[in-house]
């Protein structure tokens, strides 16, 4: 899942990018990447799908130009740090949880924020 203001992003420095282009299943609208995180569940349409992890561009990206992928992600996206710039610019990966149909402009949702915690407990969260 990616968002049409992630590929504009990526389209205003010159890449030939179209829906569909960077492999995405699914390409929404009016969601901010910045805010999202792994383990929100989201209904689109009639699917219910679930955040699992981000999206790393690989090489086949090259024949939208070279670069492509340092502008997209980087090594505090791969670490996790959703404060970075280039958060969710390469998509995310989402299992399905309810399988149903999704048409053109449906509407997204967030259903929950069933945000997983990056840190192990310590004794004093008990």
């Amino acid at each position: 899942m990616i968002g049409v203001e992630a590929i504009d992003h990526l389209r205003s420095f010159g890449y030939p990018l179209f829906h569909g282009a960077l492999g995405e299943n699914l390409t929404v609208a009016g969601l901010d990447r910045s805010r999202m995180r792994f383990g929100q569940r989201y209904r689109a349409g009639g699917v219910l799908l679930e955040l699992t992890k981000m999206r790393e561009p690989c090489a086949t990206l090259d024949e939208y130009g070279i670069g492509i992928q340092r502008l997209m992600f980087d090594k505090f996206v791969k670490d996790g740090d959703f404060a970075s710039p280039k958060w969710g610019l390469s998509g995310f990966y989402a299992r399905v949880l309810e399988p149903g149909s999704i048409r053109v402009y449906d509407t997204i949702t967030l259903v929950d924020h069933g945000v997983q915690s990056l840190h192990a407990p310590s004794p004093s969260d008990s």
